[in-house]
């Protein structure tokens, strides 16, 4: 048996999503960025494992209101692949983002979840969530899958599926996403990723091309962005954020340097 515990800022990630994440409900991992970092909570956790296949996790956490949030997490793993299952209770009513792809929620709210994958010659992994509070119901449903293709140093292409449905007191909405992900490596210190997303709903696709150079102590990552222009969204301009990610053509340059 082997018990953690972990006081302060600290990350906490779950699921097997990699795009279109569903579970993505403390973290804002987003696999486009080379620096793989993310916001931290601050949180009290608990992990311990009774076996190798085995684990239970429980959290609190205090938000900006100084409101203590709590949930768990349980992961077994079998023959037939690795399940989780999840739950949290938030009584905010601080507005909150659920997941990376818009959705809010502002009020006292439970969520309840469920995920799994299988890795064999191909990998199969599903993740779905509820999120109720007393004027929303919000369900989120991701199913993804990837291969590695064995061309030089082997090709790994990747493609999720998100359905989301929203259902408040008067009126119910659904979005639905893909992505598409091809990632190789060239050489011992090279590797080209390409990301494409597509709204289906809005009919709106969005790219990414990225090229890493890693050495000993920095890397260097060459990015390029092609995105709807502002004027392709149903939306009025003023409600639209400020920033210039994911508007239009971009070119981006990052030095990492790792100490």
């Amino acid at each position: 048996n082997k018990l953690e515990a972990r006081l302060g800022l600290q990350k906490i990630v779950f699921g097997p999503s990699q795009v279109l994440r569903s579970l993505s409900w403390f973290d804002t991992i987003d696999l486009k960025d080379p620096t793989g970092q993310t916001d931290g909570v601050e949180a009290f956790r608990l992990r311990w494992f009774p076996s190798n296949s085995f684990s239970l996790w429980s959290w609190a956490l205090i938000n900006d209101e100084d409101t203590v949030s709590y949930g768990g997490r349980g992961e077994l793993s079998t023959n037939i692949g690795e399940w989780g299952f999840t739950f949290h209770q938030d009584p905010s009513k601080s507005l909150q983002p659920i997941g990376q792809l818009g959705d809010s929620i502002s009020s006292p709210h439970n969520r309840l979840a469920i995920d799994y994958r299988y890795d064999g010659s191909i990998g199969l992994w599903n993740e779905s969530s509820l999120i109720q509070s007393d004027n929303l119901e919000l369900g989120m449903i991701t199913v993804g899958v990837d291969y590695t293709l064995p061309i030089a140093n082997g090709i790994l292409v990747m493609s999720e599926s998100m359905h989301i449905s929203s259902k408040e007191t008067n009126s119910t909405s659904s979005q639905t996403f893909t992505a598409f992900m091809a990632s190789v490596p060239i050489g011992m210190g090279h590797h080209a990723m390409f990301i494409s997303r597509l709204d289906w709903d809005e009919n709106l696709n969005y790219n990414y091309l990225r090229w890493s150079s890693t050495y000993d102590h920095y890397s260097l990552n060459f990015i390029l962005s092609v995105n709807p222009q502002r004027e392709d969204y149903n939306v009025p301009a003023e409600f639209l954020p400020q920033t210039l990610a994911e508007f239009g053509t971009g070119i981006q340059f990052m030095f990492i340097y790792n100490h």
